[in-house]
């Protein structure tokens, strides 16, 4: 008997230009202990699936066709009171963004208490006994005093791990998980996926997982079920899909997944489907707006150097200073990165590797050390013209494109913003023209301009986060996890873009990143860090051919393995 049945399901969403077929005669099953991956492009339609089935469609969507079955019993028809008794209790959603699926107003043992408590019944005092054990399972250190914390007060790897632990705490007989481990570096992924792993086997829990990462899909999964455009284009077991697939879709897009083992010169492309968009060569940059007047100082020694940053933390506020609760989130940490480098930052979730970025672009304050910026400690400036003027040349790519950009302006005037801030261009023509110019660059083209962001794909946000970036001519660019969020296709043609940057502006660039493969491919050299401190720094090839340190070989044993992804027709760079 099947756990979940998904029967020629159809999902539609209607609007004045039309309806949209999201998902199109789709039927899945999963078996009791059993995982089935569902992979495809962003828009694919694989999680409208996962929605449709704990009946949280969001509005037009309706379904058409089909039915969805738990044990035999129909539950696409129940009352919404019905589906609220199931919706947690028997079938648990790892949601994918994990800011939005947890109260900010409430701790985390406050929500996970009021879960546990509404379905299981356990009474205050062993309900708080289970919370505090789910965090400890999920690998939130130090759970007893954590589980008092907001949402806010953790790291996205870490509210990523809260939200895993909310849909276990009902014993579920089967698991939704989109996306369970977007945020999450190699070492609590392998943590996550062997409690999920556990569970399916133990408790014989059914499992749908939802995501792009191929190395998630080789590691956990019995089956895997294909995507594209609403439709199902292949399943079959994951050896079968992962090591011979039969549809042109299904190869190109395994072909596009990152290499853990060589680096190549660029990553393949989907060329299954249309690009989203060629962008143009840059030919001359001695007359191109993006290569002049940069008004650049010359630059003695390191481009950027870090010395003994510290950033301290209050975790519990108090009157008295002795009485407050304080902890390192960077503690003692030096590097240097040199004219034109891809410097790459790896480490756990809570490691310190954002709070160095935005220590270096100024967002916060040191408590101790120095951040050398051409020269200049950009900590002890004081005055905010000044400050203008170095961060103008220092740009940031943040994790998530949609909550980066304001929903309320449209495209134009997003990026135009820091044109006009910094003062780099005469008239609103002029400006217009560089905006189009840029948007061209990225390959979305001066359509896009009049446009709001929530009218693109996330592939396409970060584009337009890359040009809004690119406005003030920086000479430096922080990447923080920029394609963590995009499915492989996406991810390639992003770094691609960052990559031909990069060759053609001279960036140099931070590039933050818990995928191991991504920063094998972008970097020239890699600092590790664990719990505030740097680890080990060494160029990219022997940090992954000979680590040094402990940790940082804990870390590339964990790295998912796709041992049958064939090197045919890519190009090897020769280091």
């Amino acid at each position: 008997m099947d756990l979940l049945n998904i029967n020629n399901l159809r999902i539609e969403f209607p609007s004045r230009h039309g309806t949209v077929i999201a998902v199109d005669d789709v039927t899945l099953t999963v078996q009791p202990g059993e995982v089935l991956g569902v992979v495809g492009e962003s828009g694919a339609g694989k999680s409208t699936i996962g929605n449709a089935v704990i009946g949280l469609l969001e509005p037009p969507g309706e379904m058409t066709g089909g039915h969805v079955f738990l044990k035999e019993q129909g539950i696409d028809t129940l009352s919404p009171e019905a589906k609220r008794k199931i919706r947690g209790r028997k079938i648990g959603m790892i949601f994918q963004d994990p800011l939005t699926s947890l109260d900010p107003l409430q701790t985390i043992e406050q929500q996970l208490v009021e879960t546990i408590n509404l379905h299981l019944k356990l009474g205050e005092k062993k309900s708080q006994a289970r919370a505090v054990d789910l965090l400890r399972q999920v690998g939130i250190p130090d759970p007893e005093n954590r589980i008092k914390n907001y949402p806010h007060q953790f790291s996205g790897g870490m509210r990523q791990r809260v939200v895993i632990a909310l849909a276990l705490c009902a014993e579920p007989e089967v698991i939704i998980a989109d996306e369970p481990t977007t945020a999450l570096d190699v070492s609590i992924q392998a943590q996550i996926l062997e409690l999920m792993r556990r569970l399916c086997k133990d408790k014989k829990v059914g499992m749908l997982i939802i995501t792009h990462d191929m190395g998630v899909i080789a590691d956990i999964t019995d089956r895997v079920a294909v995507m594209y455009r609403g439709k199902l284009v292949e399943e079959g077991t994951t050896a079968k899909i992962l090591g011979n697939p039969d549809h042109p879709y299904t190869q190109s897009l395994i072909s596009a997944v990152p290499r853990p083992d060589v680096r190549l010169k660029r990553f393949p492309m989907v060329n299954y489907i249309e690009a989203e968009g060629e962008r143009k060569k840059l030919l001359d940059l001695s007359t191109h707006w993006l290569g002049k007047a940069r008004d650049y100082k010359a630059v003695q020694g390191p481009f950027i150097s870090l010395k003994n940053l510290v950033m301290t933390f209050v975790t519990k506020p108090a009157l008295l200073k002795h009485n407050r609760v304080t902890f390192n989130a960077v503690d003692d940490v030096s590097f240097d990165i040199n004219e034109g480098e891809v410097f790459g930052l790896v480490g756990e979730s809570g490691s310190g590797k954002s709070t160095v970025a935005r220590m270096i672009c100024s967002l916060y304050r040191p408590a101790a050390g120095e951040v050398n910026f051409l020269g200049t400690d950009l900590t002890k400036i004081k005055s905010e013209k000044e400050r203008d003027y170095y961060r103008r040349q220092m740009q940031m790519i943040f994790q998530d494109p949609f909550s980066s950009l304001n929903g309320r302006m449209r495209v134009m005037d997003i990026i135009a913003e820091p044109i006009r801030f910094h003062k780099l261009a005469g008239s609103n023509r002029e400006v217009e023209q560089i905006v189009t110019d840029l948007l061209d660059h990225v390959g979305l083209g001066a359509q896009a301009a009049v446009r709001f962001p929530h009218e693109f794909s996330g592939g396409q946000r970060q584009r337009i986060s890359i040009a809004r970036a690119l406005a003030t001519r920086p000479r430096f660019l922080i990447c923080d996890e920029p394609t963590s969020a995009l499915d492989v296709s996406i991810q390639a043609q992003i770094l691609n873009l960052l990559k031909d940057l990069q060759e053609e502006l001279g960036l140099t660039m931070l590039f933050i990143s818990h995928d191991l493969p991504v920063i094998r491919q972008m970097c020239d050299r890699v600092g590790v860090m664990k719990q505030g401190k740097l680890v080990e720094v060494s160029a990219t090839e022997d940090l992954f051919e000979n680590p040094k340190a402990a940790y940082t070989r804990e870390l590339l044993d964990l790295m998912p393995r796709l041992d049958s992804l064939s090197l045919e027709g890519l190009e090897v760079e020769n280091t």
